[in-house]
């Protein structure tokens, strides 16, 4: 008893013995421990998430091969709480020194530091899924690899040691694949299967919506088959590869940049390690930071640096280029609304790019009005960042505030403060950027940037207009038929009228009043189209350029 009382004393430690506790920690580890960060924080999400990560994969990898996305997914229920994944591409395929690091590394792919549209990002997406799997069911992924018709597939079966954050490979071997080339991954995980706005079939759904070049074919957990076909033979522009813009550069990063630069001169490294910057540019940022143009850049200190920003800031430059970001464009968007939404009215708008922290963006907006949509509830708001679905934390997201401070009452829909709109309409919100600013590493939701808010509501606002010009004429046709129709409700009791006034033929009286309604319709919807289009345009225009200056 004493000599427990002895080791559990109040002895101060030294820092000896502090140092001996501690260790480096594996990312692996940490996200082991902290996997909602990643979007693996309850059963139904952890499901989605999987197949989300795994889904994006394969359509960047069909993409970079210009080779038109066609992909089989497949949700097998193994018990209540377990089930089975396959994701089949018919992508390019993964040579076989990839592969272990691909699926069970986390934080490495080819990514991370290429500014151009893309969905994935960090490199830790789909390992991030096959640690998840081996968490909870403990079986590895498995995974098989073709590159070319004329050779054989690799067959792999991995788990992803958290200690290290390397993979372990406990099977490698050659298979025969029927397929020319591709990749399919299987996994087994803990997951709950539900139907819903924040479902696996939802997310498929406005996948194929935001991707029209892509054919999904998804199998559910009740064997029930759904195709999403393509609507265009058109792949997407490829977007190309930027460098930094001096406008988006922090001072650690450009200290970074000029410690590892290859450029023997700082005007040297401006031009040729930063984008929009020619040598009369290059010069006058040296001139604004009083730095000789010829010092070598490892020699710049971090005083030197912070003279550097501030030179740029002061500095006229040109706006990034556009080439690195793949809009999907206003006739796409409207075809991808009109294949899965039924609706009676579709529009689509593409905003020019613009630039948040030396970022090139772009906002696109489709809505689709009418149709069997419910009336009385809230608007269906489809949000996405570079063609990926964003399902959660709609709340949090720029997207829904952009929606709830502009005036849909002016489109004719209704609207309480700050809220959403209510009406029979679908709105898609889809930016394009090198860099989406997410809130989060799990990508659910779009930091609220004043840059990118202002521009969502500009677009928003333009396709408003477009709405608001179809639903008045909509109601003004409703109308002039409903008069119409009452006029011609005593019709006949009028030419009866007017033949015992005038002595005219009846039949006679009657055919021309008839001819009359036709051409007074005709004339007024033309009239009353030509007026929206002016007056309320003009109007709406005016009273949406006001919100923005607010």
């Amino acid at each position: 008893m004493a000599k427990a009382n002895k080791d559990s004393s109040n002895e101060r430690l030294t820092a000896e013995d502090l140092a001996k506790k501690q260790r480096e920690i594996s990312v692996a580890e940490f996200f082991e421990k902290n996997r909602h960060l990643l979007g693996f924080d309850n059963t139904r999400k952890a499901l989605l998430t999987a197949i989300k990560e795994a889904v994006d994969n394969s359509l960047d990898a069909c993409e970079e091969s210009k080779i038109l996305p066609e992909i089989s997914v497949e949700i097998i229920e193994m018990s209540e709480s377990r089930f089975r994944i396959i994701i089949e591409d018919n992508g390019p395929g993964i040579v076989k020194e990839q592969i272990p690091k691909i699926f069970a590394k986390l934080l490495y792919g080819s990514k991370f530091h290429r500014l151009k549209q893309q969905r994935g990002q960090q490199g830790i997406g789909i390992s991030a899924a096959v640690m998840y799997a081996q968490l909870t069911t403990g079986r590895p992924t498995k995974i098989i690899s073709k590159t070319d018709p004329k050779k054989q597939a690799h067959y792999m079966e991995l788990h992803l040691n958290t200690q290290t954050n390397n993979p372990e490979i406990m099977v490698d071997e050659i298979k025969e694949w029927k397929k020319d080339h591709g990749t399919r991954i299987e996994m087994d995980l803990e997951g709950s299967y539900l139907k819903g706005n924040q479902s696996v079939d939802e997310y498929l759904r406005q996948t194929a919506i935001i991707n029209p070049h892509a054919t999904i074919i998804y199998t559910n957990p009740k064997a029930e088959q759904f195709i999403y076909a393509r609507a265009t033979e058109a792949l997407p522009k490829e977007p190309l590869e930027i460098k930094p813009h001096p406008y988006g550069l922090e001072l650690g990063i450009l200290a970074k940049m000029l410690k590892n630069t290859e450029s023997r001169t700082l005007q040297s490294f401006l031009i040729n390690d930063l984008s929009r910057v020619g040598s009369g540019t290059a010069k006058e940022i040296c001139d604004n930071a009083l730095i000789y143009p010829k010092k070598k850049p490892q020699d710049m200190s971090m005083q030197d640096a912070e003279k550097l920003i501030n030179a740029i800031k002061n500095t006229k430059i040109m706006a990034p280029t556009t080439d690195c970001l793949s809009p999907i464009g206003e006739e796409f968007l409207e075809k991808s609304l009109k294949k899965e939404i039924n609706a009676e009215f579709y529009c689509a708008i593409t905003r020019p790019i613009f630039v948040y922290r030396g970022n090139p963006f772009q906002i696109e907006v489709g809505l689709a009005y009418g149709g069997n949509q419910p009336k009385e509830e809230s608007v269906s708001l489809l949000r996405f960042a570079n063609r990926v679905p964003l399902l959660y934390q709609q709340g949090a997201c720029a997207i829904t505030k952009s929606i709830v401070t502009t005036n849909w009452k002016a489109y004719g829909l209704q609207q309480s403060n700050n809220s959403m709109p209510s009406g029979p309409l679908t709105i898609i919100v889809h930016m394009s950027s090198v860099w989406v600013p997410f809130t989060s590493e799990s990508k659910e939701a779009l930091a609220h940037y004043p840059e990118i808010i202002k521009e969502i509501k500009l677009a928003l606002q333009e396709a408003g207009r477009k709405l608001q010009t179809y639903v008045h004429k909509k109601y003004k046709v409703q109308n002039q038929l409903e008069r119409a129709n009452l006029f011609e409700k005593y019709m006949p009791e009028v030419a009866d009228s007017l033949s015992r006034l005038t002595g005219d033929n009846k039949e006679l009286l009657l055919k021309k009043l008839q001819d009359m309604i036709k051409k007074d319709e005709i004339q007024r919807e033309i009239h009353d189209l030509e007026s929206l289009k002016g007056e309320d345009d003009e109007r709406t225009k005016k009273q949406d350029d006001e919100e923005v200056e607010e």
